[in-house]
Formats: C-alpha cells, structure tokens, sequence
C-alpha cells in the first residue's frame, strides 16, 4: 500500500530550501518507496544496496556523483560515506537547491569512519515506522490543537471514541513497519521481525562496528525491549550479560544508530535540586518489541506492568512521529524527581508553552491521575502557558479544569 507520510510537508519544503536532504531511518521504515515518488523522468536514482553500483561509488566517488541539474536520490549512503565529501564539492560548485536527496539506515553522522558533516548544505530529516495516523489514513493535526487552544472546541469535546484497550494493544503489537502489516499470519509476521533482525546483524552493524558477540547483542535486545519507557540504567540493564559496561554502551550506541532504539532526555529547566537528570529508553517501534518479548494480546491484557510498558510506547511513537512532521520545532523531553513524581513527556514549543502527558494504559480516569500535572504547573509553569493532558484507552473526551484534559489515545491522530 502507499501512505500519505506526515513527513511529505517537510520533505517539499527541504528539497525547496537545501541542496541536499538527508532522510534516515531505519530499514523497511518506507524510505525507498517514499524517495522513488520523486523517481521521475528528469530525476536521477542510485541505490547503494546494488553492489555494482557501490563498488562505482566507492572507486570513484566524484565521479558518482557528478551530474547536470537533476534531482540525484542516492539511496543507503551509509554504505559508502566518501560519497558526502564529494558531495560537498558538487554542491559547492552547484548552489541549487534540490541536488541531492540521501537516504541512511544508520545515523551516518555518527559513525566513525564519517568526516564529513555537511554543515549549512544539508537538512536532516526522520522517517519512522508507520503511525497509526498514517496508517489510517489521518493528518498530524494534535500538536497545533493542543498548543493553539482548540481543545474545548464543541466538535472536540463532543468526541466519542469506540475503540478499547484491547484495540490499542492490537495496534501496538502490529507496529508500524509496512510490510508485516500486509502478512495476516502471526507465524510470517515472526518469520519478517527474526529476518529483519538477523539481516541487520549480519550486514548492518558490520558498517558501524565490529560486533563480536552476536549472542550477547541479541540478547541485549530483549533486555532493552523490556526496558522500554524505563530511566536508563547501565548496571542494571547489563547485569544478565557476560559483557563489559564499556562494550555494553557501544552496542547500545550501535542500536541507536541503526533507529531501534532512542532515548528521550529529562527536563531540567529549573533550579529545583530534586529533579532527575537520567534519560528514558524506549524502543522504537512496538511490534519489534512485541516480537522480542513474544507478547500477544491475551498475555499481557491483564498484566498491569506489560500492558502499561507498551502503551506508554505506543504514544511514544506517535507523538515522536507528530513531533518531527511538524514545520514548527517541539521539544519531547520527560519529568522525574527524587521524590518520585513523574510526568511519562514533556513537549514544549519555541515559545516556551508546555504541555504535560501522562499516559495511561486503563480504560477510566480521576482526579488523581492528573496530581503530578497540577503539582507540574504550580511549580514550574504558573507564569507560563501550560495543558496537562491524560491519555487513556478510555472512550471519551473530558476536561478536569481549566488546561487540564482526558483524551482516549487516538487523539493523537484523529483530533
């Protein structure tokens, strides 16, 4: 199937106002399928997944890249990074907007053996895994209705959602990469995650780092599946594996560059002493850590903690996903203190206003569930403008006072 990207907006916009966009993700996201939309007659398109192709890239970079006034795609570019200093003398000779469109499956400003940056020339953008927004079929509407007040509009408050926490489970498990999507047997949607993992162990990583033990960083993964939405702890996260820490914080780099894996920082705007300063982990997209922990829906429904882990997942993906199509930057950071008060995101915009999540894997909410949200904004944001706002797998829109509201978690693509 073709999905309408959120990110399509920002990607126009890039190709209108640098000469080259760099598009990363990881693999199967759908950064091919989306790039080969712009495949037309007066474009130019390489994939360093061909390995003739390669070889030519890597033999005579300037060569490779040299080209009249099209629009080059090259796609996979963390395959060969001597294409980016000749890129940087194409585009410097060229000043055109639109030269390059690059696609990685590994932050390649990361890796080691990149000297080059590009800097000024180059946009950098994120392609997730599927929303549930795109999926379906919606546009990524929440944040500018959230920021700009249209919450208590009649047609918001009016909203009545029929989906279930069971439903929100399904969909988490399904995650967002596209081509699973498409199997309707559990034993092939296994078959592509085991596939998927093994061929970016054995192939990927290798462009990033020389993995010794492939058990251990197997076993790492379902660690960190386990681990997702959790404060990092390198410790405690590397007490089952027979590994150094040191080892331990390069696979964990490694996973991060392939996009498996992020980690959302903490806020700490304040003088406030108590405030935490680790950052949370999270996976990047749900159905590979179902897959990893082979959960199905009927064992973690009734288990608080699992189904809560998945959840807050779950909306981590979205909003992320809401956040990076957005032309207007957000900030997505966390709350925790020494006293244990948590608030699971924090988004602000560049004008400083706030808003507080909470999420909630329950089907009902009360008063209590926005305590950390009020203590929130008494204590830090009372000269600010700031919303404190609960999703739930419940079913209705509901205010709990002025800024404060219950939102089932579709909102995040149907609002």
């Amino acid at each position: 199937m073709m999905y309408n990207r959120w990110q399509l907006a920002r990607i126009e916009d890039a190709l209108n106002t640098r000469r080259v966009l760099l598009l990363s993700g990881p693999r199967q996201c759908g950064k091919t399928t989306l790039v080969e939309s712009y495949a037309k007659q007066h474009t130019i398109y390489r994939t360093l997944d061909d390995f003739s192709l390669l070889e030519a890239a890597k033999i005579d970079p300037h060569g490779f890249v040299t080209h009249d006034n099209e629009l080059m795609i090259i796609d996979e570019i963390q395959r060969c990074p001597e294409l980016l200093q000749a890129i940087k003398m194409d585009v410097d000779k060229n000043k055109s907007m639109g030269r390059f469109l690059l696609t990685g499956s590994a932050n390649i400003q990361s890796l080691p053996s990149v000297k080059e940056s590009l800097a000024g020339r180059v946009r950098h953008l994120r392609l997730r895994p599927l929303t549930q927004g795109e999926i379906e079929g919606y546009d990524s509407n929440f944040l500018s209705n959230v920021f700009d007040n249209k919450l208590d509009m009649q047609s918001c408050f009016n909203i009545k959602e029929n989906l279930t926490k069971a439903d929100y489970l399904d969909m988490a498990l399904s995650g967002g990469y596209p081509e699973p999507l498409t199997l309707n047997k559990h034993q092939h949607k296994k078959e592509w995650f085991n596939d998927y993992l093994e061929s970016l162990m054995q192939k990927d990583l290798k462009d990033i780092i020389n993995i010794r033990r492939i058990d251990a960083l197997r076993k790492l993964l379902q660690i960190l599946a386990a681990w997702s939405s959790r404060l990092i702890d390198f410790s405690a996260i590397g007490s089952g594996l027979s590994i150094s820490k040191l080892s331990l914080i390069s696979y964990v780099g490694s996973l991060e560059m392939l996009y498996l894996i992020e980690r959302v920082p903490p806020w700490t705007k304040t003088v406030y002493d108590r405030v935490g300063k680790k950052e949370k982990l999270f996976m990047t997209d749900t159905g590979m850590l179902g897959h990893l922990l082979n959960w199905n829906r009927e064992k973690i429904h009734l288990d608080a903690a699992a189904s809560g882990l998945l959840i807050e997942t779950f909306v981590f993906t979205q909003l992320a996903a809401l956040i990076d199509a957005q032309i207007q930057p957000y900030h997505l950071s966390h709350y925790r203190d020494k006293d244990k008060r948590e608030i699971d995101f924090i988004i602000e915009n560049n004008d400083g206003d706030i808003v507080g999540i909470e999420v909630k894997a329950g089907s009902s909410v009360s008063k209590d569930s926005f305590k950390h949200l009020f203590w929130f904004k008494n204590k830090f944001a009372n000269t600010k403008s700031f919303k404190g706002i609960v999703l739930y797998t419940g079913s209705h829109n509901l205010s709990f006072g002025d800024g404060f509201w219950a939102l089932p978690i579709s909102s995040l693509w149907k609002l």
